[in-house]
C-alpha cells in the first residue's frame, strides 16, 4: 500500500487536474469523492484505477478493496485534493465509461444543451429511478463527469448508459426503431396527459431557451405541462421528473 504525505506530490498534482474537463477529456479519467459515490464505484470495480483514503477516514468494514490499488494519504493531501468544503477524505480514480452507439431499449431521456450540472445530475438520477434504458447528452450539454453532475447523480451513471450523441442522429435512429420521440414546448404542443402509452424518448431543453426548433420539428409529438400558478415555467429537472414518470407508468 502506498502512502503520500505531501500535498506537493506530483501524483496528487496530476489528480487535481482531473477536476477540469480538459484534463478529463485528455486522460479519459475522472475523480469521485465521498463515501457514497466511492461505494457505488466499488460495485463496478472494473472502472477503478486507484482508491485514495485519508489516514483519518474509516472505510466501512463491508468494503472489499483487497484487489484494488489503494493509496493512503495524509489529511493535508486529502484537503488539497478535495473539491468540497467538508471533504470526507475518500476518493476513487476511475476510467470513463465509453459508449459509442445508441443502446437497445424503448425508454430514453435526451438532453438538448442542458448546462446546469445540478439539473443534469438530477435528471440522470431520476432516469435511473424511473428505470430508463439510457440518457443522451446532446451537443451543448454539460459534462457528465463534472464533479457537481456526479454528486447530483449520486452514482446513477453506473446504473444506466449515459452518452454524448448528436440528437438529430438519435431521433432518426429512434424513429427507425418505432420509438416515439416527444419534445417539450410551450407552443404547438399538447397536454402531456393526452399521450398514448408505450415506448418513448423524451427531449428536454436548455434552461433558458428550451428545446431547439429543428429538433421540435422532427419529433413524433410535442408536449407541455400545464402551469396553474403565475410561474412562467418549471425547472427542467422537475419537468423531466413529472414527464418521465408519466410516460414510464404508461409504458
Amino acid at each position: 500500500m502506498n502512502y503520500i504525505q505531501s500535498a506537493n506530490n506530483t501524483h496528487i498534482k496530476q489528480l487535481n487536474k482531473l477536476w477540469t474537463k480538459k484534463e478529463r477529456d485528455k486522460t479519459g479519467l475522472y475523480l469521485l469523492e465521498g463515501f457514497h459515490l466511492v461505494e457505488e464505484a466499488l460495485r463496478h470495480k472494473e472502472y477503478i484505477e486507484e482508491l485514495l483514503l485519508s489516514e483519518e477516514a474509516v472505510p466501512p468494514a463491508s468494503w472489499n478493496v483487497d484487489d484494488l490499488n489503494v493509496t493512503m494519504i495524509s489529511a493535508d493531501v486529502a484537503k488539497k485534493l478535495s473539491d468540497t468544503e467538508n471533504g470526507q477524505g475518500v476518493f476513487a480514480l476511475c476510467r470513463k465509461q465509453e459508449t459509442a452507439d445508441l443502446p437497445d431499449g424503448t425508454t430514453f431521456l435526451l438532453l438538448d444543451a442542458v448546462q446546469d450540472p445540478g439539473n443534469i445530475g438530477t435528471m440522470i438520477r431520476t432516469a435511473d429511478a424511473a428505470g430508463l434504458d439510457a440518457v443522451l447528452l446532446g451537443h451543448g450539454s454539460g459534462d457528465l463527469y463534472n464533479p457537481k453532475v456526479l454528486r447530483s447523480a449520486q452514482g446513477s451513471h453506473f446504473h444506466l448508459p449515459v452518452m454524448s450523441m448528436d440528437l438529430m442522429d438519435a431521433i432518426v435512429e429512434l424513429n427507425s426503431r418505432n420509438v416515439p420521440v416527444y419534445g417539450t414546448a410551450l407552443e404547438g404542443a399538447v397536454d402531456y396527459r393526452e399521450t398514448n402509452p408505450g415506448p418513448f424518448a423524451l427531449i428536454v431543453g436548455n434552461e433558458g431557451s428550451g428545446v431547439r426548433q429543428e429538433l421540435l420539428g422532427i419529433t413524433t409529438k410535442n408536449v407541455y405541462i400545464p402551469i396553474y400558478g403565475q410561474s412562467e415555467s418549471l425547472n427542467v429537472a422537475v419537468a423531466a421528473g413529472i414527464l418521465l414518470y408519466h410516460f414510464r407508468e404508461n409504458n
